[in-house]
């Protein structure tokens, strides 16, 4: 006797089980209707919503509506929503109002010294000067023990007092765009001070050697000036993390740039360089080098191919048009203006090359002009 086979039809099958799968979903829409509908599912939610409300402290008037709870206003996400706006807005201010007292803001072309009122306040923690005539930094500065940042930039300032050095909470001085020709040594006694910006002062050609105590330095920017090479007192900073060089007037780069172990962004581009020494393949957290291709003759194969992550940029460099001037005075300020032009573009770039997670080491070259 041989095994009876039972042949089934699979489409008869799904059928069946879909139409009692619709009838299931059918039976259940019309249950939650119901319950939509339910008087008792309605008191239910309004009980949960005074429950909640008193826990959160909300006056009764706020969710009855003639005797009725009204659960249409959103009384919940109302107070919330103001209370943490409030709790915002009161803290902003204070915390705006306690810091203003402590800050001392100055700007417009008019002013040409300093106001007499600065100097009896020495409580002050900031000043922020820029965009005005001022030539001079007056001696009494030795008096603000507090201060923490000087910001001096676009001015006129033609030197500063070594008064500066009696600044020890110093933490930040940003003199960029001024007429600077030298930095007082007195600075390398700001022990604590951890950003200098020196940018833009077009003559600055060296830096003094007692810079080197500045330890606790983690930006330079020394772009836009006339460095025939990299100071050593820079090169003696071992915290460094940003050094911007670029736009000066260096040949070659220091066999010892490796002592900057710390360095992590080293701006190279708009100088002379005809070649970049093996030593950067040495410094194991630089992530980001930018030179200026055109002169360059010799580029370590390794430091293009780096498996440390290192993003390695070389930039095209177009001359600018020239003009002829009769006046001096706009020689100078066409190109100061240059120059804060293109570190305005070099920031844009780099903030948008240092977002890029995978990216070639070696970009296809950039090139930028300015016509003034």
């Amino acid at each position: 006797m041989g095994h009876q086979v039972i042949i089934f039809d699979i489409s008869v099958v799904r059928g069946f089980w879909e139409t009692q799968v619709k009838k299931y979903k059918e039976t259940r829409k019309k249950e939650k209707e119901r319950l939509a509908q339910s008087s008792l599912e309605k008191i239910k939610q309004e009980w949960d919503f005074v429950l909640e409300c008193r826990k959160k402290g909300i006056p009764q008037s706020a969710y009855l509506k003639n005797g009725f709870v009204d659960t249409t206003v959103k009384v919940l996400d109302k107070t919330e929503k103001n209370t943490q706006l409030c709790k915002k807005s009161t803290l902003s201010d204070e915390t705006d109002k306690e810091r203003s007292k402590f800050i001392f803001q100055l700007s417009g072309e008019h002013w040409t010294e300093l106001p007499d009122s600065l100097k009896e306040q020495t409580h002050l923690k900031e000043w922020h000067i820029y965009k005005t005539q001022i030539q001079t930094i007056p001696a009494y500065i030795a008096l603000f023990q507090e201060l923490k940042v000087l910001e001096l930039s676009n001015n006129q300032i033609t030197h500063l007092p070594v008064e500066i050095g009696c600044l020890k909470q110093l933490k930040e001085l940003n003199v960029s765009f001024n007429n600077l020709k030298s930095i007082p040594p007195e600075l390398g006694n700001c022990e604590n001070l951890e950003k200098l910006d020196l940018a833009g002062n077009i003559e600055l050609t060296e830096l003094p050697f007692e810079l080197s105590n500045l330890k606790q330095v983690t930006f330079v920017d020394l772009s836009a000036n006339k460095f025939p090479t990299i100071p050593i007192c820079i090169l003696r900073m071992s915290s460094l993390h940003w050094l911007d060089i670029s736009n000066n007037k260096l040949k070659d780069l220091p066999q010892d740039i490796d002592r900057l172990d710390e360095l992590q962004t080293f701006l190279l581009q708009k100088n002379k360089l005809t070649y970049l020494p093996r030593a950067l393949l040495n410094m194991p957290k630089l992530s980001l080098l930018v030179v200026s291709g055109d002169d360059l003759v010799e580029i370590p194969t390794d430091v293009c191919e780096s498996p440390t992550g290192l993003k390695f940029i070389s930039l095209k460099d177009n001359p600018l048009e020239t003009f002829l001037y009769h006046d001096t005075e706009d020689i100078v300020e066409s190109e100061r203006d240059r120059e804060q032009f293109e570190k305005e573009f070099m920031k844009a770039y780099i903030a948008d090359i240092k977002e890029r997670e995978t990216m070639p080491c070696y970009t296809t070259k950039v090139s930028f002009t300015l016509q003034l």
